[in-house]
């Protein structure tokens, strides 16, 4: 085995040489994983990249501290002499001796040749915090022949690859070492830049049906496994709140205790009833034994009213009630568990998955919830069940960088369902569901248009397949 990696390491001390020459010239394989990879990063983050080679990925990612290791001298050297700025470090995958965690831990094209990968990847856990994300990028085991061939033509350097592992070979790879695999995509049909028909098969036809089985580039998404005792958290619950005066006080008598406090903070926003006064009314009648603020929002809307609330809020966790109660208070505990305990950094209810009370939503809006599942769950790539239930919840520093992150997207989401899962996305957030029993109104009437807004809702559809699907 020894002798296998002095050869190994003999070969890479040789390509470091003509490396980033090399990289230069099969630039647009190789800037096509950086851009996915930065899609997903932002300047807050803390980033380790194992096998980092000649340092082009890591230094031109998007972070506030980024570390390379590679094994090979040459290759470190080289990645100095480019990036200074970057800080590089000459050590085996295996035997990492850093001292600190990371927020993004990046294993480009290095599984391939990994004598052990089980070994590195459960090494990765003493650089992971309880919210960490790792990336690793890999070759679709179908192209192995293909690119043998390339190599004999001298298209493609020649590599030492020891494994060619398939999806679901390396997510039981990560699984096995504590990693939680959240989401699994591919990318590039076409690894040459061929005027017209390279834009056209890799950003279109790689990210439809069947053809996405044959892309070249795969890459698993992963966090840490929870356990069992997580951190306590305190948490904000934004209750937005248009013709809603019925339900104010139930809203606060039905509240559980969530975490080591609960802020609930009511943000009304164009109510033709008394909803204002009663939730002034409410606040002096429950201060002494409650946590609640109150605020009015200026614009228009359910997005705006949250996002108000959400500006308000002072507490680790941010969470969404709708005043109308159809999801119960009482459940707002398992989105808390759910979080506290690591499972996922985004939770979104699910009120398609028990029977409903009979008049909670009617014919056509099911239709249109189920609908919309469909779609997101092939933009996003994962399955995603209720993308409209109301009560989502979010790490309020998650939520902070989505916030300087919203004109990406826009801001002409009216309901801020899209707005907070478009986000949550493209921050590589692990999302999650949690079945809830959706209840009939008990006052009021419900504030949305079935066609009107269910129009608006297909235009944001695509508009995030350009920017979501089609990248």
């Amino acid at each position: 085995m020894e002798t296998i990696n002095n050869k190994r390491l003999e070969y890479f001390e040789e390509q470091a040489k003509t490396r980033a020459k090399k990289r230069k010239k099969h630039s647009y394989y190789w800037n096509d994983i950086t851009y996915f990879c930065n899609y997903f990063a932002h300047e807050g983050l803390s980033v380790l990249e194992i096998g980092c080679g000649t340092g082009e990925l890591l230094n031109d990612i998007k972070g506030k501290r980024k570390v390379g290791i590679d094994f090979s001298p040459a290759m470190i050297e080289v990645a100095k002499g480019q990036f200074p700025a970057v800080e590089f470090h000459c050590m085996e995958a295996e035997n990492i001796t850093l001292n600190e965690k990371f927020d993004l831990i990046i294993l480009s094209n290095l599984i391939g040749h990994l004598d052990d990968v089980q070994k590195v990847l459960e090494s990765l856990q003493k650089f992971c915090h309880s919210r960490t994300k790792v990336i690793v990028t890999f070759h679709n085991y179908l192209w192995e022949p293909f690119l043998k061939l390339a190599e004999a033509l001298g298209l493609k350097t020649p590599t030492d690859n020891l494994n060619w592992l398939g999806k679901n070979d390396l997510n039981n790879l990560l699984y096995i070492s504590g990693f939680d695999v959240y989401r699994s995509t591919g990318r590039m049909i076409l690894p040459f830049n061929i005027p017209l028909l390279a834009p056209l098969f890799n950003r279109y036809i790689a990210k439809l049906p069947f053809f996405r089985h044959f892309c070249m580039n795969q890459y698993s998404f992963a966090k840490p496994l929870p356990v069992d005792g997580g951190q306590e958290y305190s948490v904000s619950v934004v209750i937005p709140a248009r013709n809603e005066s019925g339900n104010i006080e139930n809203a606060i008598t039905r509240m559980p205790k969530l975490g080591n406090h609960t802020e609930i903070i009511f943000i009304e926003g164009n109510s033709t009833d008394d909803t204002w006064d009663a939730i002034q009314k409410i606040q002096q009648k429950y201060s002494p034994q409650y946590d609640i603020k109150v605020g009015q929002q200026k614009g228009k809307g359910k997005g705006d009213a949250v996002r108000v609330g959400f500006d308000m809020a002072t507490c680790d966790i941010l969470m969404i009630l709708d005043a109308d109660l159809t999801v119960p208070p009482e459940d707002l505990v398992k989105f808390y568990e759910a979080m506290a305990s690591g499972k996922g950094d985004f939770i979104n209810g699910s009120r398609l998955v028990y029977p409903m009370d009979k008049e909670a939503m009617r014919f056509l809006n099911l239709l249109g919830n189920k609908f919309f599942s469909l779609a997101f769950t092939w933009l996003l790539d994962r399955p995603f069940k209720d993308t409209l239930c109301g009560t989502k919840v979010i790490f309020r520093d998650d939520y902070s960088y989505l916030k300087r992150n919203r004109t990406f997207f826009g801001e002409f989401d009216p309901f801020g369902d899209y707005d907070l899962l478009f986000g949550a996305h493209k921050l590589n957030l692990k999302m999650v569901e949690i079945p809830i029993r959706y209840k009939e109104r008990t006052y009021g009437t419900t504030n949305i248009s079935r066609f009107k807004h269910g129009l608006l809702l297909l235009r944001m559809c695509a508009f995030a397949a350009r920017k979501i699907k089609f990248i």
